[in-house]
């Protein structure tokens, strides 16, 4: 009995991690749009409003699917576990994770495991 209380909150904090997620997302697309007309019109340079807002909105769905996989994470402690429950979690946490990845390195320009060395240039430029 108790055992199914705690997997009634556990549950239950999933779906607020998963709804936060998407609140999230949606908060994102919100202000980045806002922002980028703001900038656009401010500077006239659409173009570059236009790669910040590309980076704004991919950083907050990049925030948002990571909530996305903690809540499914979360949400397998409450399910009866079976291969087809796990393989589930896995597949979702895979494509999520690729998403997360591709997403990351849109907004960075480069690969993570080149981020020291761009990051490195990036200083002696400015530096000049």
């Amino acid at each position: 009995m108790m055992i199914d209380q705690v997997h009634g909150i556990v549950g239950q904090i999933a779906m607020l991690i998963e709804l936060a997620g998407v609140a999230v997302i949606l908060i994102s697309i919100l202000l980045s749009s806002g922002a980028y007309v703001v900038q656009g019109r401010q500077s006239g340079d659409w173009r570059d409003a236009y790669d910040r807002y590309r980076s704004n909105l991919g950083r907050g769905i990049l925030l948002g699917l990571e909530l996305l996989v903690g809540a499914d994470i979360i949400a397998t402690i409450t399910a009866p576990l079976s291969y087809e429950s796990v393989g589930l979690l896995g597949a979702i946490v895979v494509i999520r994770t690729f998403l997360s990845f591709s997403l990351e390195t849109e907004i960075e320009g480069c690969w993570p495991w080149q981020r020291a060395a761009a990051a490195s240039k990036k200083h002696q430029v400015e530096k000049r």
